[in-house]
């Protein structure tokens, strides 16, 4: 045999029939979940909800269906920016049948999904995360008795170089390099401006410094350490049922014991709402209607201002305790009561074991929505943009949810790696049973020939 030539290449037909074109099989899982969405039509419901952001003039839009489903696509698959959205929607053939657009279809770019995110105000992305509340409601997944809230910083899309004076618009450098001529340095090199930088106290103050890109940012210490431009995103979750609850985005240089109240009353408003929409509709088990009735949180979240308003709510705490010594409770009786109450409840079996599931509940939201769902650095900038996205990213893990009751899996490789067994698990079966087949007559023959 001889060694053969690549053929010449063929030109390609100008036109092709899109009936020829091979159909893709699709992912299972996004084949269920669109199930899911169009069981619950949920495509009637995100036009509805959008009607009044359409216009008659201007080029033609982006279905909002259509884009609640890129932003999915993003938590699914671990895409951090809008572009890699895109991208990933253009070039996945399984994406394109989920998203509906055909083999020839042209799917949205970048821009068209940033547009669509600036049209669509805060409030609608609300209604969305109400509307995938109500889903785990009708599922038995969401019951809003007792509610875990804790908060983690993502890291800004702006740098600590780009910091200008918040009363005159000086930059950094510029700053630091006039308090060196002050002190007598007139051309200061960079390792004097460092040393210089290193001995001043209070350098980093939010009250001196902003980014001029994104005001929204603050400086402050992250998980790992560094300092850096930071948000602060807040969860409220299910502990029975883990269910994201609520999701607010607030600045990274405010405490714990201020922010709780604003997570704590969005998480009350959602309960409510679902309550209010599917008691009647729930057989069993319902969903709480006047919200909250325990809360687990961490020392950091530990005050007597905290723990007092929180009481006068009618919302009983399980809050770690930090060690602070003996403590003067003089002219603070209130207080007091509050503090030693919440000490009673977390020292008993109970309390004990919703801040172990406090621990494991929450911190799985945060790892699923900014560690694999790759937001722990963001993209946007600005309030309004980014908790866009983070409510998006909240519907996606309580989809989840709804997905792992009805499949058993909870994420898209995980249910692909599962029929990918079960495919093997069938051909070995085919495999033995022939090879069985084939050597059966031939043990039998051996055994009456043995017999004779």
């Amino acid at each position: 045999m001889s060694i053969g030539k690549r053929e010449r290449e063929k030109q390609e037909a100008i036109w092709i029939e899109a009936a020829s074109l091979a159909t893709p099989g699709g992912h299972p899982f996004y084949e269920k979940l669109n199930g899911l969405l169009d069981e619950r039509k949920f495509d009637g419901f995100a036009e509805e909800t959008c009607r009044r952001f359409y216009s008659k003039t201007g080029r033609p839009g982006l279905a909002p269906a259509v884009y609640f489903r890129l932003l999915l696509v993003g938590y699914f698959e671990g895409i951090d920016s809008e572009r890699g959205i895109a991208w990933r929607a253009a070039d996945s053939l399984a994406l394109r049948s989920f998203l509906g657009y055909g083999l020839s279809d042209t799917t949205p770019d970048h821009s068209t999904i940033s547009r669509t995110r600036r049209l669509i105000d805060v409030e609608t992305h609300r209604m969305v995360f109400g509307w995938v509340l109500k889903v785990l409601a009708e599922e038995g997944l969401l019951k809003g008795n007792t509610v875990a809230i804790d908060g983690t910083t993502l890291e800004a899309n702006a740098a600590l170089r780009s910091i200008v004076r918040r009363d005159t618009g000086e930059a950094y450098d510029d700053f630091l390099k006039r308090l060196a001529k002050e002190s007598g340095v007139e051309t200061p090199t960079r390792e004097q401006l460092a040393k210089l930088d290193r001995k001043r106290p209070k350098k980093g103050s939010n009250d001196d410094w902003e980014n001029p890109h994104d005001p929204d940012a603050r400086i402050t210490k992250m998980k790992d350490g560094r300092t850096h431009l930071a948000h602060k995103a807040e969860h409220a979750v299910d502990l029975e049922s883990g269910a994201l609850l609520a999701v607010t985005l607030q600045s990274a240089a405010d405490g714990d014991t201020k922010t709780v109240h604003e997570t704590l009353a969005q998480c009350g408003e959602s309960i409510c709402e679902v309550a209010a929409e599917t008691n009647n509709e729930t057989v069993g088990e319902r969903v709480n209607p006047e919200g909250p009735a325990e809360l687990v949180l961490d020392k950091g979240y530990h005050s007597n201002g905290a723990l007092v308003s929180i009481k006068r709510s009618g919302v009983r705490t399980y809050c770690s305790e930090p060690k602070r010594g003996r403590r003067n409770w003089k002219g603070k009786a209130e207080e007091q009561a509050a503090v030693y109450a919440n000490r009673r409840r977390i020292r008993g079996e109970r309390g004990l074991r919703l801040l172990r599931q406090r621990g494991e509940r929450v911190e799985r939201s945060f790892a699923h929505m900014y560690e694999t769902g790759a937001m722990r650095r963001t993209h946007l900038r600005h309030h309004d943009n980014i908790i866009k996205r983070l409510l998006i990213h909240g519907c996606a893990f309580n989809l989840g949810l709804a997905m792992r009751k009805m499949t058993g899996y909870g994420t898209p490789r995980g249910l692909h790696e599962s029929l990918n067994v079960l495919n093997l698990l069938i051909s070995a079966l085919r495999v033995l049973w022939t090879a069985f087949r084939r050597l059966g007559p031939i043990k039998m023959q051996h055994k009456s020939r043995c017999f004779a």
